[in-house]
Parts: structure tokens; C-alpha cells; sequence
């Protein structure tokens, strides 16, 4: 059966691209990737249904945008944040060199959501 684009992907690397990618930890219900990202590049806007993501910065700036409720974080090395399970968020980098971040996932099964660019669910009404 084929996965719509509002059922869970379990591999979203496809989707968008990555100065690099690395996993260093996976075990069910859990993992840890590294991202780093370039200044111009962004994890798209998604939402996990059953798993939440916890960024951990190591090198340069993220920002984070959320929606349900709307907010921005901008994080710094050695900064974390935490988006729980069914929140939509976007990750950009938050300044002009590589940015470099763990995420942390779980603890649950990991899927992938993509969403549009207002951070919703194909078909679904947006904010005005």
C-alpha cells in the first residue's frame, strides 16, 4: 500500500537536503541523528504523531518555528528544545555559517509527516 502525503514516512532523508546526516544511536522507540544544515537550508515543515524530537545544538544557531500553538525559538550551542508529539514545526539555520544539532526521538515509533508550507496538513484550513 502506498504511503499518502499525510501518512507517516519511517525515512524522510529523501525529502530534503543536508550539508550531512549522521545516526548514531537506534533502538525501537528511540534514536539520535546528527544534522548540520547551511544557511540557506531547512527541515520542512512536518510533525511527528507519536514521537517527539529534542534538538540539542553544538555548533552555530537554529530556529525553530511551531504551530498549535504558534511560536518561534531560536536556540544557540548547548541550547535544547523540545516539540512534543503532533506538533508541526519547520528548522532553519538561524544564521549565516553550518549549523550543526542533535535530535533526539522518541520514545515511540518514528514517522515522518510532511506538511505544507503554513505548516498544515494537505487540505487542511490555515490561520488568517
Amino acid at each position: 500500500m502506498a504511503e499518502s502525503p499525510t501518512s507517516g514516512l519511517k525515512d524522510a532523508s529523501h525529502l530534503y537536503e543536508v550539508e550531512r546526516r549522521a545516526r548514531y544511536a537506534e533502538r525501537p522507540g528511540f534514536r539520535i541523528t546528527e544534522l548540520q544544515i547551511g544557511p540557506r537550508q531547512q527541515v520542512p515543515w512536518h510533525l511527528h504523531t507519536r514521537t517527539q524530537d529534542t534538538f540539542y545544538v553544538l555548533e552555530g544557531h537554529i530556529r525553530l518555528f511551531l504551530r498549535d500553538p504558534k511560536e518561534e525559538r531560536r536556540l544557540g550551542p548547548g541550547e535544547t528544545y523540545t516539540v512534543g508529539a503532533g506538533r508541526p514545526h519547520l528548522v532553519t539555520n538561524g544564521g549565516e555559517t553550518s549549523a550543526t544539532f542533535f535530535v533526539l526521538q522518541g520514545i515511540g515509533e518514528y514517522d515522518y509527516v510532511p506538511l505544507t508550507k503554513a505548516g498544515t496538513r494537505p487540505g487542511e484550513a490555515t490561520e488568517r
